[in-house]
């Protein structure tokens, strides 16, 4: 169970560190400190049309699947991290999200092995 809440966060992890870079980017961009790309002005635009940018989605393997709109997208993102977080801190839970995993097949291999 270790092993699938280590390859969880670290999953998490990636996906929360290119959020970080897309946006400091899109910030420096938006002030004219590096150039606007056609990969930064389309997350820009699906930002303000409240979809959840192309290069965060499930497609491209940085991402969970959803179909959610952006503010829900992000406020599910903070409840799986934080499920996450309390798994790390309190030990192995009672009860488990199967929707909060990435990959809810390692989870399941996890629990049939133990």
């Amino acid at each position: 169970m270790n092993t699938v809440l280590t390859q969880e966060s670290a999953r998490y992890n990636t996906l929360i560190r290119k959020m970080k870079d897309d946006i400091s980017n899109f910030k420096d961009a938006n002030r004219g400190r590096i150039v606007m790309n056609e990969d930064l002005e389309l997350m820009g635009n699906s930002i303000l049309n409240n979809e959840v940018p192309s290069n965060w989605a499930e497609e491209t393997g940085v991402g969970f699947m959803s179909i959610k709109t952006l503010s829900a997208w992000i406020v599910d993102l903070k409840l799986r991290v934080e499920f996450l977080k309390e798994w790390e801190e309190n030990g192995t839970p009672i009860c488990f999200w199967m929707s909060g995993f990435f990959f809810p097949q390692a989870f399941l291999t996890g629990i049939k092995q133990n």
